[in-house]
């Protein structure tokens, strides 16, 4: 999450698979593979930068299921705080997270992750 919130958008996207899709309810359709998820995060930077507030998402609570296929289910909630420039932060959103991972080249790498938002249920 660190190379998320600092905006380190390639890096960030290298911890996913070429093919990799994204859900998250922010945006209308799911973003599917690496280079569309970096081109997301420099959007989401850039716009976070226009508005001078700084996102920092702090995971938690991680439920971790091996699966008989070699990949591995890892449910989390993350809760997504705001901080304007000179301004008291605040809680942003609260979400559930669910990665599957998958094993490439020695690396568990993201296949899919799907974000709910507590506040849309």
């Amino acid at each position: 999450m660190h190379l998320l919130d600092s905006g380190a958008a390639d890096e960030w996207a290298a911890d996913f698979t070429e093919d990799a899709s994204f859900s998250v309810p922010t945006l209308p359709a799911p973003v599917s593979g690496r280079d569309a998820l970096a081109s997301a995060v420099r959007r989401t930077a850039d716009a976070n930068a226009a508005s001078g507030e700084q996102h920092r998402h702090w995971p938690g609570v991680f439920d971790i299921w091996p699966q008989e296929d070699g990949s591995v289910v890892v449910h989390s909630y993350t809760t997504v705080y705001a901080s304007p420039r000179g301004g008291e932060s605040r809680v942003h959103r609260v979400c559930t997270c669910t990665d599957v991972l998958v094993r490439q080249g020695g690396r568990l790498l993201v296949r899919t992750r799907e974000v709910a938002r507590d506040d849309l249920r």
